[in-house]
């Protein structure tokens, strides 16, 4: 490794290894990002209220791979070590799985988004893109990819995933707008990189991350070959602006404390991020001007990321807690509607975990080695998740309460006059301190209204693409005619032959028995 690729693979801060959540909040300062929140630059997005939980949400997930590596960790054959399973390429169906149980636990200890999964699929899927490309054109681009990620898992970094363009007029192409840079574009070429311009919208995590992955948005045309670009850079790369997104209640604890925020230590970020003539090296570019591929990145990314929609439920895990609690506060937790609402919380959450992970059950080998969810399932998972989320929080407040939404401040509550009122007039069992009931309140109040219902609602509508998106996935992959043949076949109408049907049927279950190859290093 040159001297020049060493110094990214270290943290910028001790020149080792990011290990800890501590030594990555640490490794974030000092950057100099060029950061724009409710009208200000922001010096220190570390320090800053609104983005602090955001960063303390990915902090977990170093931790989580020191306190269980089994689960949050995995051997990378790049590096001989073991590395944060972020950073791993999955190369078994098992190796899939270990992610959703990974994501799960996760959504269970922050109750929000922990921004990592777009960078972990979108490596997942480079891995095999990058390997066809260089068999159909020679080109280097797979070698490039594995020695950058090589690099970020001997670093430890975050690395964050850039898909979504703004799009502009959706009835046109990248290439038929009146703005080009409303996708982004490769605007000049050198002998040494590229420089990119344009914007990306709805970025989880990425003032979190220390890299960025730029990719396509959507399936492109001959004419849009300078739009077909894929590299990494730094998040702190010159001619980058991000403008950070509001959330509802974003500003609670920096108010009146912590309690009004509902879950003041974690929360999800997403910003937009403005590309104005950004290099990117050679030996960072990943594709450029394949057009042709860039459908296949596209689905490939999405078959991953819509299964790892299962961090959505250990969110609802949180949510159907506090529900629980909520209702035992109250003293009706065993009155049977209570129940039999919890019962149709856990069904929903469960729906939702069992598509996510069967699709990672049935994950067919690609020819770089890698392992791919199936991509009915991981569609169907996600289909789920833009509906299932809803009603979990809709019987979430059934169960809590109208107290949920009128509740005083925690301003009031410390008040030495009206604090004495609230705490004698919002009693619930009297053996539960008023405080303690107000706060889970407000935790309910945070998942389905509030901050964290960014993540848990309306992104769960939106991310990875919306329901019309899931519906055309599953509506190319419905196999109708094979099922129309199994049906004629049992009422006896004269059809396909059954040698027919079998072959038919062979090719219908070729994505459960495929085998998974060797990882190609």
């Amino acid at each position: 490794m040159d001297q020049e690729m060493v110094s990214i693979a270290l943290n910028p801060k001790s020149r080792e290894p990011i290990k800890s959540g501590l030594e990555y909040i640490e490794s974030l300062r000092g950057r100099k990002l060029r950061v724009y929140l409710m009208g200000e630059l922001v010096d220190e997005p570390v320090d800053h209220p609104i983005i602090r939980p955001s960063v303390n949400a990915v902090a977990e997930t170093y931790d989580l791979a020191n306190e269980n590596p089994e689960l949050a960790s995995a051997f990378s054959p790049l590096t001989g070590e073991r590395v944060n399973r972020f950073l791993h390429i999955s190369t078994s169906p098992t190796d899939l799985v270990m992610q959703n149980k990974m994501q799960r636990r996760l959504g269970q200890l922050t109750g929000t988004c922990f921004q990592r999964c777009v960078g972990m699929d979108a490596l997942n899927s480079l891995h095999s893109v990058t390997y066809d490309l260089d068999e159909k054109f020679q080109t280097d681009y797979h070698l490039r990819f594995k020695q950058f990620l090589a690099q970020m898992q001997k670093a430890n970094f975050v690395i964050g995933g850039a898909m979504t363009d703004v799009k502009g007029d959706r009835s046109k192409s990248p290439s038929q707008q009146v703005d080009p840079d409303l996708f982004v574009h490769v605007n000049r070429r050198t002998a040494d990189g590229v420089y990119i311009s344009g914007a990306k919208a709805h970025q989880t995590g990425c003032l979190n991350s220390h890299w960025l992955i730029v990719m396509p948005t959507m399936r492109l045309d001959a004419e849009d070959k300078d739009y077909a670009i894929v590299g990494a850079l730094p998040v702190d790369s010159e001619g980058i602006t991000y403008i950070y997104g509001r959330q509802s209640c974003d500003t609670r604890s920096a108010e009146s404390g912590s309690i009004d925020a509902g879950n003041a230590r974690y929360s999800g970020q997403e910003a937009m991020i403005i590309f104005e003539n950004v290099f990117i090296p050679n030996r960072h570019i990943f594709m450029d001007g394949e057009t042709e591929y860039a459908a296949s990145l596209v689905e490939r990314f999405t078959c991953y990321h819509r299964r790892s929609y299962v961090c959505k439920t250990g969110v609802g895990d949180v949510l159907i807690g506090a529900a629980a609690t909520i209702a035992d506060y109250n003293g009706v937790e065993r009155a049977s509607h209570i129940r039999d609402k919890l019962v149709e919380m856990t069904h929903l959450n469960e729906t939702i975990y069992g598509t996510g992970i069967a699709a990672s059950y049935q994950g067919i080998g690609m020819k770089s080695g890698a392992c791919l969810p199936d991509e009915m399932l991981a569609n169907v998972c996600k289909h789920h998740v833009t509906k299932l989320p809803y009603e979990i929080g809709r019987l979430a407040q059934d169960l809590s309460g109208g107290l949920m939404v009128t509740l005083p401040s925690e301003l009031e509550l410390r008040h030495p006059t009206v604090g004495p009122l609230i705490e004698k007039y919002l009693k619930g069992r009297p053996e539960i301190a008023t405080e303690d009931r107000i706060r889970i309140l407000r935790l309910v109040e945070n998942m389905t209204l509030g901050r964290n219902a960014v993540g848990y609602l309306t992104e769960s509508m939106h991310g990875a693409g919306s329901p019309q998106a899931q519906r055309i996935q599953i509506a190319r992959s419905m196999q109708l005619e094979f099922k129309k043949e199994l049906a004629k076949s049992l009422a006896g109408i004269t059809s396909a032959s059954r040698a027919e049907i079998s072959r038919d049927l062979s090719t219908y279950m070729a994505r459960v028995l495929a085998p998974v190859p060797q990882l190609n290093e």
